[in-house]
């Protein structure tokens, strides 16, 4: 019978399956005590043993896997195709596999019996390999096998080379043991070895290796402060003699001592000098004095350093007492407090040169915005401690503006100080509570009220205080922000639930009833941040973006929201998801600004798009040169073009490959998306769909360069370059409506053909030579880039008037350069000239 490729497939691995079972079944007895055995020498318990027992325990072990090999050698038998053959035709309905091997009795091979193999032969395609199964379970009941497989694991992860070195040494040294009468041979008499702390990162010496003869001079040896000397004595052998530090016994019952000082060691007719090198304690010093930021966490730089690393640090902050100004509640002496200790954030590896930053939120603590002390403590493998000069700074912590909610912390800070300002804090809340209508909430107000009690009663308990104090806390946040935290942690949840909603494949209606609550949610936040922003709050504003200034306005932020709803329609999850993580980003880290602009900040604005545009599309022109100057080197043409060399296959300047540089325009080009102005305008729509059809290209691109694909590739980034100046003409064409409208009022102003009164022709209409034509287009240079020198030429939007699409025109004579520049028949000087221009362009 023939065998097709998937049979003949299933045929062999269920071969093996069976060939695995029978050995096992076979041979499982003899591999537990193989491990068992390993086991037994690496973890020491060998040479543990006495003598007498070793020899009967070693040779029980040896006769015993003697027999377990011959009786597994015994039992197995070699798994024979037809075997195989069989098994894998029971897994099939009517056995195909063997009724493609009959032969017909009567009738010969007619028709009906070539549709009966054409059937089997069907059926015989669906063979798949049949998973083994030795049945250990069964014939194991005791799972000795499985005792035998855990201790080989702990042998290989706590074990070592030392422990089974000796274990063997121990069955050698039994076996060769002379018989009574005979000369005694003569071996060594000890065993020692140096292990530095695991810190250092050394490794263990071997002293015998290092003893040489006796009578010899003394050895000298090194040792890290802090090292573990070891011994094991054989015969009855002295006691080592030594002076470098306090002695002991290891696990194993070796005499051991800890290096501490530099000395001497004396064992048998040996002598070991020792030096230990001392270990110097870490050193940390705290940077500058730390800094408060916007939502009261405090950020503290530090640098430290050990000469085998850090193991941990500690920042210490103490009440400064003598520094605090002793007034009002301030006044009598505080209850007792225990310094506040942070675990300093260490990197993993290297730890010998250490910087970092703490970022803790202290904003709760009694001592907030209170003269204190800060110490940095770093600790080493030793145990040694180098700590930096108390530093006194006031703690930083939240900073309330609203008079009502800084009462309320001071009172809450008074009760921390010490219980016994209960009474002041109650005269203060009776009075702050006097006449509360149109000042003090009902509910607020009926909880100060229950709080005067408390503060009045016999039951201020120190649980109490902690508790009213939280309570005075949540009150005056409440009172600062006015409900904006809730509005932050209700807009946070909405972004949240719309992400996961987008991951897990929800359904359209869910999606859009997410992403109205997510509207919702994020008006009522900006509503209320604009209600709350006051000038001179900048000090205190929430974090900025990376760019200094960088804000964003309410339309821009519905803009953007748009733009996720868009995507979402069109399917476009993925996209619409990482516009999304964008949107939390710029909600957490920009500070929004509300309301309208006026026309001439919009124009502003709207500049900006245009400029980090002509910045993308020229970072994309780079890269299209990158990527033919990289496709050229594949293929031995381009070793005498400028910027072959310095720069790796397939990859940029700073080692950064090309794809990666291509991912990151493409997102750079999708946030810059989300923030284009003209929502709504015939214009605006068709930036945005070329933008898009750029943004697609960008990401084959980004494909074909993975796949290695540089042909593709060049296309994929001629397309997407194509699509962002149509996209740029059409903003610019928007621009300049705009700009139009905003001027209708001047008209009387201004002459028929738009010039100032005086202004020659070929100026602009703002009385010089701009770079900017009449109708928004930027000048372009042959290769399609912006003129730098600006020129006069006005154009009136006649396609007649103004000849060949000059982008069109010169996306071809690129494609033209670049021809000619990869075709090796071309003499070498031209091909260096043409590498030349595509360097400048």
């Amino acid at each position: 019978m023939k065998k097709t490729g998937p049979v003949a497939r299933a045929l062999r691995l269920t071969r093996w399956g069976m060939a695995w079972e029978r050995g096992a079944r076979a041979f499982w007895p003899l591999v537990t005590l193989l491990a068992v055995g390993f086991a037994a020498l690496a973890l020491g318990a060998v040479a543990g043993l006495p003598d007498a027992v070793l020899l009967w325990v070693a040779g029980a072990w040896l006769l015993a896997v003697v027999a377990f090999a011959g009786l597994g050698g015994w039992r197995y038998r070699r798994v024979r195709q037809a075997e195989a053959l069989a098994r894998l035709d029971r897994t099939l309905p009517g056995r195909p596999l063997s009724a493609l091997a009959d032969r017909a009795a009567i009738g010969g091979e007619g028709a009906l019996w070539q549709a009966h193999l054409a059937q089997m032969q069907a059926a015989a395609l669906a063979a798949r390999a049949v998973r083994p199964d030795a049945d250990l379970a069964r014939r194991d009941p005791y799972a000795l096998r499985l005792a035998g497989m855990v201790a080989l694991v702990m042998a290989l992860v706590f074990g070592g080379a030392a422990q089974t070195g000796q274990g063997l040494r121990a069955i050698a040294a039994t076996m060769t043991a002379p018989a009574p009468g005979e000369a005694v041979p003569t071996g060594p008499a000890w065993e020692g070895w140096a292990e530095p702390p695991a810190y250092t990162r050394r490794p263990t010496i071997y002293l015998n290796a290092l003893a040489g003869e006796a009578g010899t001079l003394p050895v000298a040896l090194e040792l890290p402060k802090g090292s573990t000397v070891s011994f094991r004595l054989y015969d009855g052998g002295a006691a080592p003699e030594q002076d470098i530090g306090p002695a002991g016994e290891d696990a194993a019952g070796a005499s051991a001592f800890r290096a501490e000082q530099s000395g001497t060691i004396r064992i048998a007719d040996r002598q070991f000098d020792v030096t230990v090198l001392p270990d110097a304690p870490p050193v940390i010093r705290a940077g500058a004095a730390p800094v408060r930021r916007a939502d009261g966490r405090m950020l503290q730089d530090f640098e430290a350093g050990d000469d085998h690393g850090v193991v941990q640090g500690q920042a210490v902050i103490a009440l400064d007492l003598g520094a605090v100004d002793r007034r009002f509640g301030l006044a009598i002496q505080p209850e007792p407090r225990e310094p506040v200790a942070l675990d300093l954030p260490l990197p993993r590896g290297d730890r010998r040169e250490v910087r970092g930053q703490l970022a803790e939120d202290l904003s709760r603590h009694p001592w907030a915005n209170l003269s204190v002390t800060v110490t940095l403590r770093a600790e080493d493998g030793i145990a040694q401690v180098g700590q930096s000069d108390p530093m006194p700074v006031a703690l930083p912590g939240r900073r309330f503006f609203n008079p009502f909610a800084a009462a309320l912390i001071e009172m809450r800070r008074d009760l921390l100080w010490s219980r016994d300002n209960a009474r002041r804090s109650a005269e203060i809340l009776r009075a702050v509570t006097w006449q509360p209508e149109g000042f003090v909430a009902a509910d607020l107000y009926a909880e100060l009220r229950g709080a005067v009690g408390l503060l009045e009663g016999d039951g201020f308990t120190p649980e109490a205080r902690d508790r009213l104090a939280e309570a005075l806390w949540e009150a005056a946040v409440q009172l600062e922000d006015g409900g904006l935290a809730d509005a932050l942690q209700q807009m946070r949840e909405a972004q949240q639930k719309l992400s996961e909603a987008i991951r897990n494949g929800a359904s359209p209606d869910e999606i859009q009833r997410l992403m109205d609550e997510l509207r919702d949610a994020t008006d009522a936040y900006t509503d209320m941040l604009a209600q709350q922003s006051q000038p001179g709050d900048q000090a205190d504003s929430p974090d900025r973006g990376d760019e200094p200034g960088q804000q964003i306005t309410g339309d821009q932020i519905q803009e953007m929201m748009d733009e996720i709803q868009r995507l979402m329609n069109e399917g476009r999850m993925a996209e619409a998801e990482a516009l999304l993580e964008q949107f939390n980003r710029m909600m957490e880290n920009l500070q929004v600004r509300q309301g309208q602009q006026g026309e001439g900040q919009e124009n502003g604005q709207g500049n900006q798009p245009m400029n980090r545009l002509a910045d993308t599309l020229r970072e994309q022109q780079r890269l299209s040169d990158e990527a033919f100057r990289d496709m050229q080197r594949q293929f031995g043409q381009g070793q005498g073009q400028p910027g072959a060399e310095g720069e790796g296959e397939g990859e940029g300047e700073g080692g950064e490959s090309l794809a990666d540089r291509q991912r990151g325009l493409r997102e750079d080009l999708g946030q810059q998306q989300g923030l284009m102005p003209g929502q709504g305008s015939p214009e605006g729509d068709a930036a945005r769909r070329q933008l898009d059809e750029a943004g697609r290209a960008m990401d084959e691109a980004e494909q074909a360069l993975r796949d290695g694909d540089p042909g593709t590739a060049l296309q994929r980034q001629a397309d997407a370059i194509q699509s962002m100046r149509e996209g740029m003409r059409a903003l610019g064409d928007m621009l300049a409506q705009q700009g139009q409208e905003g001027q209708q009022g001047q008209d009387g102003q201004e002459g028929q053909d738009g010039q100032q009164p005086g202004a020659q022709p070929g100026q602009s209409a703002q009385g010089g030579q701009g770079q900017m034509p009449r109708d928004g287009r930027p000048m372009l240079d042959p290769l399609g880039r912006e003129s730098a020198g600006g020129g006069n030429a006005i154009t009136n939007g006649d396609p007649l008037a103004e000849g060949v699409d000059p982008a069109r025109r010169a996306r071809d004579l690129l494609d033209e350069i670049r021809r000619r520049s990869g075709q090796p028949d071309r003499p070498q000087d031209e091909r260096d000239y043409l590498g030349r221009l595509l360097d400048r362009f």
